[in-house]
């Protein structure tokens, strides 16, 4: 028995139920497994990042917590920097705007500033302020620094540790306009992931990209990060890799075109720590720990062609449980997954994007997982498309 959803708009509705039953109706049209009480339930778009409260500018907060303030990466070798400068430089894409992640003592920021761009440095330590801004005076006034966390920047909760801002009064203030999806790269970010809840980053950032929201409100931001080597080959792995090709490899693939720029071997960065100073890892033990370890820099600019018909910042949530669902069983055939995810005939739906019967779902490549969904969404003959299992709501895989 299937819950219609005749006189909805498919992909604008949230929840909907016609009582107690065995399925509830969810965003993109899709039915829940679960026995439901006739009360309201999340939908699967309230995933899209919650922004904190409008605020002035001029009211962040100014300090944080030193109790909270985790160990940090810096750049401080002037050649690492200019190495990284010329990546960034390299793509002749006409984009002169950068914004530095957690700049520290500035040795990138200088190395930019050189080169005539304009940077604007989030900053989550005021220690680092005073030189920054002295900085930006004596290189020609194009730095513009602000005290708060980038990767805090937009939370999807309130429950963050300060100082946070809504990027729309941080761009609003440093007048940034937006550039259409379809044009160029209006902004460049430039940083090194924090070594302390990094998974969570990386599927924020997703959210982000998918929903259109945060910094890629003004268009396809462009992302350049320092990322552990793990993390690394999990975004970048494809079907040969099995061990590492996950959802999450898929999603980042779909979303945006990745390049490995640079490795770096971890003993290159310096650490700031929680008593106030800038030291190289001299302990024996440290060093030990980074021996063979690596960080590496990959761009990742989201594609012209991600949004389809199809495929929305509305109904993206929808393509996420999909895969999540497909990689939880990721050497099962696809056909039995379909069966599980969709009340659309599998067996039509695979002759439709020329897939055999016995293909696996560690067989399928990134824009075949997202051609998959858009023949499920775009199935004319099937008003509900989808079937959701509530445990999977909060899966980060």
């Amino acid at each position: 028995m299937w819950v219609s959803v005749a006189g909805l708009p498919s992909r604008l509705t949230l929840s909907a139920f016609s009582g107690a039953g065995r399925f509830c109706i969810l965003s993109s049209g899709a039915a829940s497994w679960k026995d439901v009480p006739a009360v309201p339930r999340r939908g699967l778009s309230d995933f899209q990042p919650q922004l904190v409260p409008s605020q002035d500018f001029r009211e962040l907060p100014s300090r944080v917590s030193k109790y909270r303030l985790p160990s940090r990466r810096y750049i401080t070798n002037p050649t690492l920097a200019e190495t990284v400068v010329q990546f960034l430089l390299g793509k002749r894409d006409g984009c002169n705007l950068f914004l530095e992640c957690n700049p520290g003592p500035g040795i990138l920021t200088e190395a930019l500033l050189k080169r005539g761009v304009r940077v604007i440095a989030l900053e989550s330590d005021k220690t680092f302020i005073p030189h920054l801004e002295s900085l930006g005076k004596k290189l020609g006034g194009k730095l513009d620094v602000v005290h708060c966390d980038f990767f805090k920047l937009d939370p999807r909760s309130y429950l963050v540790v300060r100082p946070v801002v809504d990027s729309k009064v941080l761009f609003r203030h440093l007048e940034i306009k937006t550039l259409p999806w379809s044009k160029g790269i209006p902004l460049k970010v430039v940083g090194i992931f924090p070594n302390k809840n990094e998974k969570k980053v990386i599927w924020k950032f997703l959210h982000d990209v998918y929903s259109c929201t945060s910094l890629h409100r003004y268009g396809r931001v462009e992302l350049n990060f320092f990322i552990n080597e793990m993390d690394c080959q999990k975004i970048m792995a494809s079907p040969q890799n099995r061990r590492k090709y996950q959802a999450l490899s898929v999603l980042w693939q779909v979303a945006c075109e990745i390049e490995l720029l640079h490795k770096e071997p971890l003993s290159s960065f310096d650490v700031y720590t929680r008593s106030k100073h800038l030291a190289k890892l001299e302990y024996k033990e440290l060093l030990e720990q980074q021996i063979q370890q690596n960080l590496y820099l990959i761009r990742m600019t989201p594609r012209r062609d991600l949004f389809t018909q199809n495929l929305t910042p509305i109904n993206y949530d929808v393509f996420f449980h999909m895969l999540k669902q497909c990689f939880m069983k990721r050497n099962a055939k696809l056909i039995n997954q379909l069966h599980s995810l969709s009340p659309v005939d599998a067996l039509e739906i695979l002759k439709k994007i020329k897939q055999k019967e016995r293909t696996k779902v560690i067989e399928m490549y990134p824009l075949e997982f997202k051609q998959l969904f858009e023949t499920i969404e775009c199935s004319k003959d099937y008003t509900c498309k989808w079937l959701y299992d509530d445990f999977m709501e909060d899966v980060v895989i």
